[in-house]
């Protein structure tokens, strides 16, 4: 990262802003859960969190929304420390599956275990490993220790309209056990997917838990090691690959930062050994992922120098 004063970086992050806005109009919010289809596309949010623990934010970094998709990389941290590495990767693979993040078709023709854990059938089937192990207490509990940020709650009205619109996603749960991949209750792993995409999140929470993983996993607010270093590591390296979905190498090469993707606008990017960044965009590419924020994420890795591999 550049040495540029809080001024210098403000500015860049309010430039970026603006970059991001310019596109909205092309994108538009998910509508194939309703209760997502009524969020206004315009509303645009950053959070920066440096290792030294400087805060620099730019427009709605404070409205909460829900952490959808990028939920999984918490999913998969707590995966690990519950189960261990060999249980989580038998179970799930580690390599992009080029389809969409709620397609079924390569798991039903091309492969007997979910290509990776940040489509939708990867992360059903590694909540079904968290099942035995712990609650959607203790995943509330984890989610706001690890985003530091003791506000977050289940969005009930967004979990309800999830639920009522979740035959795609049953539908590979039903998959998954057909394929002796998930072993537990079907429905249980469906509530626990369905309910850790609903809880309600800022891009704030959202840059806290990308510091944590930036850092190695011991939490920059309490000095408390709440991961492992084998697990950030791991975590860092699927969102690379595959934390975009079906978009995740031309990001990679056109950004080059570690990055997870939800359909209700977040974004989580983590800067290793360096800072957190999350970002709030409701308006979506054809990919399922946030048209301004992507861009954001361009100019930021630019104006910064940020790429992992400048």
């Amino acid at each position: 990262m550049k040495n540029l004063n809080k001024n210098e970086i403000s500015k860049i992050l309010e430039n970026a802003l603006e970059e991001g806005r310019k596109v909205i109009p092309n994108g538009h919010v998910a509508t194939y859960i309703p209760q997502l289809g009524t969020v206004d596309p315009n509303l645009l949010g950053i959070t920066m969190i440096t290792k030294d623990g400087e805060m620099f934010t730019a427009g709605d970094w404070d409205t909460r929304f829900t952490i959808q998709s990028v939920s999984k990389t918490i999913s998969l941290a707590v995966a690990l420390e519950l189960c261990g590495r060999e249980a989580v990767f038998s179970t799930v693979g580690m390599e992009p599956s080029g389809e969409a993040f709620n397609s079924l078709v390569e798991l039903d023709l091309n492969s007997n275990k979910p290509y990776n854990p940040m489509i939708n059938s990867g992360a059903i089937a590694v909540e079904s490993l968290i099942i035995p192990k712990a609650s959607f207490s203790d995943m509330l509990l984890f989610s706001k220790r690890f985003c530091n940020d003791p506000g977050i709650t289940l969005d009930e009205v967004t979990y309800n309209s999830e639920m009522a619109h979740s035959a795609r996603n049953r539908a590979i749960a039903y998959l998954l056990q057909s394929k002796d991949i998930i072993k537990t209750d079907v429905d249980d792993s469906m509530v626990l997917y369905t309910r850790m995409c609903s809880l309600s999140v800022t891009s704030k929470s959202l840059a806290s838990l990308a510091l944590l993983l930036a850092v190695g996993g011991v939490s920059p607010a309490t000095g408390e090691r709440l991961l492992s270093t084998e697990t950030c590591s791991i975590v860092k390296t699927i969102m690379l690959t595959c934390g975009m979905y079906d978009g995740s190498g031309e990001f990679a090469v056109n950004v080059g930062i570690p990055t997870k993707s939800g359909v209700g606008g977040g974004l989580l990017s983590v800067v290793d050994k360096e800072l957190g960044i999350g970002i709030y965009g409701p308006a979506l590419d054809a990919k399922g992922n946030s048209i301004a924020g992507k861009v954001i994420l361009k100019y930021l890795a630019d104006e910064l120098d940020l790429h992992l591999f400048s």
